[in-house]
């Protein structure tokens, strides 16, 4: 019998994840997407791809300079796996280069072009000149490098050109131009979209008078961006997470991107200064650098046309309520966003800060966007009077800078603020509202998946649960007494809670339906598949015969169809117009057999965060949130199967195209403007139909 353990049954993570990343490349290349909506996951791939390198790549260069050899149930080294990941991305240039490409054709199809400076006709010239002298001209700053000036520090996603000059007696000089971030990066002009470098490099000689210009080349650099820190008491921690964020423009330089054709003798001048090795140096031909540049063309007002269209959640009944304790307090309530709107949630909070018989308002607080009404409706709250206790987490990653504002905001209201628990993010989504009804107390709670940004809950696919039951709220509020006081372990009733609760709840039910053999199936939806604990348990599963699928949007290191260990595991990973987002868990003999989660199947989430599980007991929400499984498993548009060999493949429409994406959409509205009915059915009907039809 295979050992478990062997290498061989795992993929390595970060591979893994650079296919995830293909497969949204793969979305700019469906040919039955209009062109910006192209454009957009372009833009996606780009931001993924410089996030993997500040924070993944960063740490296994780390690992290697320190002469680690750690390794994963795969075995690589970090010296193997950095290879991996250089040859792989290298390799994938040629198709993001043909990708762009193909959608600035499409582009120019409908009048819309992205073009150099030199390119331009006279008018345009003309009319871009004008903005390079009111709007460019007076920010940037030539910068010199001699004996006398010295290579200037780059930020990290500093994006500059570099430059060889001459001057009158032909003596060579070298010299940069930064390009500030807060400049647009490209400047329009009859719906055509000019690059900045190409704007500034035609003014060279305004910049530094006296000189001619040789060669130049635009280039952006990438530095090690996770902060390393040293956790003490809340008012220390805040002064060294910002230092940490100060820090975070000083790590070391981990990637150097340049447009391809680059003088060699300034392509020397820049890496003896850069210090980076031959494999981070990515050149890229005819596409401009900072792929995430491109959401300000996707964004552009004019070209709606170009995308697909905006979906606009309402809020169905009875939700539509103007007393929204008074719905809940009648049903526990499951919302699957972006499908139903966000706004009950926000309606959630922003009417328990007005409501003189709410008494104390409990958060978390990990992604809230940079205009947060929640926040905002907690500020009104604490002014109020209120109870208002938060737990903000400080050390959410890219959104340091954004909570420690709210962080501070908060506390000067007069809530009592939470920065964390030393060692472990806390990464629960949970609020509750305490409030005085009839001489009694009773606590309303919201449960989800994910976080509270109604920025992002119009992208992300999630699940949102309110409810009253006695149970939960006591549980509730032992996990904010946890945060706020001393603690040293709590055990949940009805959820559970990582890091002591979730993985060997998640072991057990899993090992409880295999036991049912060929009778049993599990579903789990989640962001990643990591933990080795978790692969080991559903191997064992398909070993009794149990069918397993798993819903994975992006790292998986379990290793489908491989004989007498996991033939019986089928791994979809769905990839559209909206991220998929939920953490959902599903045991078809179990009662309860369906759990929601803020946990991913990783270490990370089980082991080194607090995040909480939460049972659907109600039958008929149950039956939704299994159906909502049961329609992604049939989709043939947008997903994805992976190979025993680690490769995935595209799902491809038969007789008839299932996209679940539109599908939930069309009914979510077909719903609200038809039959205006409070029925939590929608979507088991239309399912039964799709399956049906199959």
């Amino acid at each position: 019998m295979t050992d478990l353990n062997s290498p061989n049954l795992y993929f390595n993570r970060e591979l893994s994840w650079l296919r995830f990343n293909t497969r949204v490349l793969a979305q700019a290349m469906d040919k039955t997407l209009p062109p910006l909506e192209k454009l957009k996951f372009l833009a996606i791939y780009g931001t993924n791809l410089d996030e993997f390198y500040m924070i993944r790549v960063a740490g296994l260069k780390a690992l290697y300079k320190a002469r680690i050899q750690q390794t994963g149930p795969d075995q690589m080294t970090p010296r193997e796996q950095l290879d991996a990941i250089h040859g792989y991305l290298h390799d994938e240039q040629r198709l993001l280069e043909s990708c762009y490409s193909s959608i600035l054709e499409e582009l120019e199809g409908k009048g819309v072009y992205i073009r150099s400076y030199p390119e331009l006709g006279d008018a345009q010239q003309e009319n871009i000149a004008l903005q390079f002298w009111e709007q460019i001209y007076p920010v940037i700053i030539p910068i010199a490098t001699d004996a006398t000036h010295p290579f200037p520090h780059l930020n990290n996603l500093s994006f500059a050109l570099a430059l060889t000059l001459s001057d009158s007696q032909g003596n060579i000089k070298h010299g940069l131009i930064r390009i500030p971030r807060i400049l647009p990066r490209f400047f329009t002009v009859d719906q055509t979209f000019v690059p900045i470098e190409s704007i500034v490099e035609n003014f060279i000689g305004e910049l530094f008078p006296g000189y001619t210009k040789i060669a130049s080349a635009p280039f952006r650099v990438t530095r090690n961006a996770d902060i390393d820190i040293t956790e003490h008491e809340a008012d220390d921690f805040l002064e060294i997470l910002e230092e940490g964020l100060r820090a975070r423009n000083k790590g070391s330089l981990v990637r150097l991107e340049l447009t391809e054709g680059a003088d060699e003798n300034l392509l020397a001048f820049l890496t003896s200064h850069l210090k980076l090795y031959h494999e981070d140096t990515y050149y890229y031909k005819g596409i401009p650098l900072n792929l995430g540049s491109f959401w300000q063309i996707v964004g552009d007002k004019a070209l709606s046309h170009l995308i697909l269209p905006t979906f606009a959640p309402k809020t169905m009944p009875p939700l539509d309520n103007d007393d929204i304790f008074e719905v809940i307090g009648k049903q526990s309530i499951l919302l699957n966003h972006p499908y139903d709107s966000f706004d009950p949630v926000v309606k959630f909070i922003t009417q328990a800060s007005k409501d003189p018989q709410v008494l104390a308002i409990r958060m978390t607080l990990y992604r809230v966007g940079s205009q947060s009404p929640i926040v905002r409706a907690l500020i009104d709250a604490a002014r109020d009077g209120k109870q208002v206790t938060v737990l903000v987490e400080l050390k959410a990653r890219f959104d340091e800078e954004n909570n420690l504002h709210w962080a501070k905001a908060l506390e000067d209201a007069g809530a009592h603020v939470v920065y964390g628990i030393p060692n472990l993010k806390v990464h629960a989504k949970i609020a509750q509202v305490i409030r005085r009804e009839k001489e009694k107390l009773r606590g309303y709670l919201h449960l989800a998946t994910g976080n509270y940004n109604p920025s992002t809950a119009k992208i992300y696919t999630d699940i949102s649960y309110f409810t009253t039951g006695s149970e939960y709220n006591s549980d509730a509020t032992r996990f904010f007494h946890y945060l706020t006081g001393f603690a040293a372990h709590i055990e949940l009733d009805r959820l559970s809670m990582s890091p002591t609760q979730i993985k060997p709840k998640l072991l057990k039910l899993i090992d409880r339906e295999s036991q049912r053999g060929k009778e049993g199936h599990i579903i789990l939806k989640a962001n990643s598949l990591v933990d080795p604990g978790i692969i080991k348990a559903l191997y064992k599963a398909s070993r009794r015969g149990t069918k397993v699928d798993l819903i994975i949007r992006g790292i998986c290191c379990l290793r489908p169809g491989v004989e007498g260990v996991s033939e019986n595991i089928r791994v979809h990973s769905i990839i559209g117009k909206y991220l998929e987002h939920p953490r959902i868990y599903c045991f078809k003999h179990e009662t309860p057999g369906c759990y929601i989660s803020s946990a991913d199947l990783m270490p990370r989430n089980l082991v080194r965060r607090v995040e909480l599980m939460t049972p659907i007991e109600e039958p008929a929400l149950a039956q939704k949130v299994e159906q909502i499984l049961q329609l992604q498993l049939s989709d043939n548009q947008l997903r994805w199967e992976l190979d025993s060999d680690g490769e995935y493949s595209r799902s491809k429409p038969t007789n008839k195209v299932i996209n679940n994406h539109t599908i939930l959409e069309n009914y979510a509205a077909k719903l609200y403007n038809k039959t205006r009915k409070s029925t939590p059915e929608y979507i088991n009907k239309l399912t039964h139909q799709i399956l049906k039809n199959k």
